[in-house]
């Protein structure tokens, strides 16, 4: 009984230790998510790895409306959508993905939104250096299929298997548009993950947890102590 007290006190520790750096890290990103609004800086042919996550920058470039992605298993307040990542080219510089915001799903998968954009000249665009959202467990990872057509549908796909699927290098990273920006669609962007907050009562709960599973624990030692103290005072 000992042995098991003591592992199950360890485990809680330990998920408690967990849930406190996810709070140390999530705190972090929240707060550079929020700097990050604080200044727009011209990107230039810089690439969006030389610049902090969720910083804003401003960028020109050509929107490739033939050749789009939509990322699959995106909600919005509950209802179930895409989020549409666009190529952006530009002169000098590494294409990137642009993701200009968030679409209902249709109601059935042969039927899908339509995401088109006009091609023209160059666009002044700005929005949030961000990576690709990753799925929590790999069943849940679908690339673009090569025979698909255009937009392809896919689920939390690396940058390599986006890169592959157009043929072209691509930024590791994406832009969030703004939501103020031409040629996007619901763009209501949030800090990434749980609320820090969230992240912090768990790792408390757990302590708490290996604090009761401790005092359970020495209730019936502490009983049979008082009940053998008992039994001599009768002798």
């Amino acid at each position: 009984m000992a042995l098991a007290v003591l592992a199950a006190c360890a485990l809680c520790i330990r998920l408690g230790l967990w849930q406190w750096h996810r709070w140390l890290e999530t705190e972090a990103a929240w707060t550079r998510f929020a700097r990050g609004a604080d200044t727009v800086q011209p990107l230039g042919a810089r690439r969006l790895a030389d610049l902090p996550l969720y910083q804003r920058v401003s960028l020109a470039g050509r929107l490739d409306g033939a050749h789009q992605f939509l990322l699959d298993n995106r909600s919005y307040r509950g209802n179930p959508g895409y989020e549409v990542l666009t190529p952006l080219a530009r002169d000098g510089a590494p294409t990137l993905l642009v993701d200009r915001g968030w679409v209902p799903f249709t109601g059935s998968r042969a039927r899908l939104p339509q995401v088109g954009v006009a091609a023209g000249a160059p666009l002044e665009l700005s929005g949030r250096i961000a990576a690709l959202p990753s799925a929590g467990l790999a069943s849940g990872r679908a690339a673009p299929a090569a025979a698909d057509p255009w937009p392809k549908v896919t689920s939390f796909p690396t940058p390599a298997e986006l890169a592959g699927a157009l043929g072209v290098p691509l930024e590791a990273r994406i832009l969030l548009l703004d939501p103020g920006a031409p040629a996007g669609y619901v763009r209501d962007w949030q800090p990434p993950g749980l609320s820090p907050l969230r992240h912090l009562s768990y790792a408390i709960q757990w302590w708490c947890f290996a604090a009761l599973a401790l005092v359970l624990a020495a209730v019936p030692g502490v009983r049979r102590a008082r009940a053998a103290r008992r039994l001599r005072a009768v002798r």
